[in-house]
């Protein structure tokens, strides 16, 4: 059998915005994943295919695997001709591990490569607004593993040397020995009142900075109780710290924001306002069971007058199986389209179709009333309306077109369905308050997230603002017992996410008012 080849990719430092573009790539055609628990494990849904996932991590010193269980499952791997990712947080060269990895691969006749990721120590303190060279204070920088015993007599450390040869020092897991690391700077020259810094999570929701002197820094960590992952940054630079901080500053910074369904570009503004999306879909979009009722309409699709989608979701799938049926477009003459909201217009448009109505109101009664007005009479007799739609839809509408002496039908072109998800992550997330904000844009997103996290699910999100995309979503929230905090006036994902925003700043600016 042939070998297969691993690539030991850096995952970056948590932001997962700065994941590599290689990276990426790499991840798309991996078959087997192997990865640690300092990495945003968000990135894993990049991997939307079948691949093996391997939980290679450790928190709070208990370890998933050991150096050499890693090492063997990379090989064995490999050795089933499999495309590997060695997926690590950081940079897999820097403190990371990633040359004993490389090694044991040359050592087996495994073909490799390095996707370097960029590592926390530049990146923690970047977001916390500390360059780590600047003209004014300092034109060099070490990075130090902190996680050694400063204090055994065979310590590889000169210290001399890092007291005086660097302006700026970093170091990486240092805050368990941070007292030893401090007293040993100090006694080797560097002042006590050299400015210092710890960065918690950096480039993270949760990131967390504390500002002091070399001295008194130590004193700072144990008060604070800051625990790892942290950087600390010691040197002159660190002085820059209240002038070019930004990420701190921006308005939905703090914010961990859970979306139901697939991440799509209407939630980018949260991103790029500070907060960081959590995506767990509770719905999965799927070909119906049986076709039987959508192709006895596209058979027949000649015969009525309007054609409407209430979803890009329903034109998608109604386009694939009337093109499957080898239909052509040009049976669709005639024919007016309406669309329900932008995003479905413009899916729409896209194929080349134009549509002759976007209605201002996207629920039922605002959809009759705009085809009353289409109307010459304000009855819609002798008006046939074919509605793909989502298996088990509300009624409603078809219920008024009848009602109003039209016709419709209303065949199913796709279905909603759970998919088999485990939320452990994301309950561990829910219960240690790192979800400030959790969103649903359907009531099936919200029961199916209720069913997934079990009978706590109701007490996990308690402590976040609930978002819901419209009134029929709050409905089935508030029937569960919890408070809707965001909701648009326009049930469409880009109002909701404006809503949000607009709620943030709210919090934002109680929060500047407090200091």
């Amino acid at each position: 059998m042939k070998k297969g080849k691993v690539y030991l990719i850096g995952a970056g430092p948590g932001d997962i915005g700065l994941l590599t573009v290689k990276g990426l790539r790499c991840l798309r055609k991996a078959e087997a994943v192997v990865y640690d628990f300092h990495l945003n494990a968000q990135i894993l849904n990049y991997i939307d295919h079948d691949a093996e996932f391997i939980y290679a991590g450790k928190r709070g010193g208990h370890h998933a695997m050991t150096q050499d269980e890693i090492n063997q499952a990379l090989v064995d791997k490999a050795n089933e001709g499999k495309l590997v990712c060695r997926l690590k947080g950081g940079d897999p060269f820097v403190f990371g591990r990633g040359g004993e990895e490389a090694e044991v691969l040359v050592e087996n006749g495994i073909e490799f490569e390095v996707v370097p990721g960029i590592s926390s120590s530049i990146s923690a303190p970047a977001y916390a607004g500390i360059p780590l060279t600047h003209r004014k204070y300092s034109s060099s920088f070490a990075v130090i593993t902190g996680n050694e015993d400063v204090t055994k007599p065979e310590s590889t450390m000169d210290w001399s040397k890092l007291a005086s040869g660097f302006d700026t020092l970093v170091f990486l897991m240092g805050i368990k020995n941070i007292g030893a690391i401090t007293e040993k700077l100090i006694e080797h020259g560097k002042s006590p009142d050299t400015p210092s810094a710890i960065v918690r999570w950096g480039t993270r929701p949760d990131q967390e900075t504390v500002v002091g002197s070399l001295k008194d820094i130590a004193g700072l960590v144990k008060e604070g109780n800051i625990r790892p992952p942290a950087v600390m940054v010691v040197g002159n630079v660190v002085r820059l710290r209240e002038t070019l901080k930004w990420y701190e500053n921006k308005p939905l910074f703090g914010h961990r924001i859970l979306i139901t369904r697939e991440y799509t570009g209407d939630y980018g503004p949260l991103e790029d306002l500070g907060a960081e999306i959590f995506e767990f879909p509770t719905i999965q979009i799927a070909p119906p069971e049986n076709f039987s009722e959508l192709d006895s309409a596209i058979d027949k699709v000649e015969t009525y007058n309007w054609l409407i989608f209430t979803s890009a979701n329903g034109f998608k799938f109604f386009i694939q199986r009337f093109l499957e049926k080898e239909k052509d477009i040009r049976d669709l003459k005639g024919m007016k389209i309406c669309a329900i909201g932008a995003k479905t217009a413009e899916a729409i448009g896209k194929f080349g179709m134009r549509v002759d109505l976007v209605p201002g109101e996207f629920n039922a009664e605002g959809l009759i009333d705009t085809f009353i007005r289409q109307s010459a009479d304000g009855s819609l007799k002798g008006t046939r309306i074919l509605l793909p739609r989502a298996e088990a839809a509300r009624e409603v509408f078809p219920q008024k077109v009848r009602a109003l002496g039209g016709e419709i039908d209303t065949p199913a072109a796709y279905r909603a369905l759970k998919p088999e998800k485990h939320g452990k992550r994301l309950k561990r997330f829910l219960k240690e308050g790192r979800i400030s904000i959790a969103t649903f844009t359907s009531a099936a997103t919200f029961n199916n997230f209720v069913e997934i996290m079990g009978e706590d699910a109701m007490e996990l999100l308690k402590p976040a603002a609930i978002a819901a995309i419209g009134p029929v979503t709050a409905k089935a929230i508030k029937k569960a017992g919890l408070e809707v905090t965001i909701m648009p006036d326009e049930a469409t994902i880009k109002a909701m996410v404006d809503e949000i925003i607009q709620w943030g700043a709210g919090q934002h600016n109680k929060s500047d008012s407090a200091h």
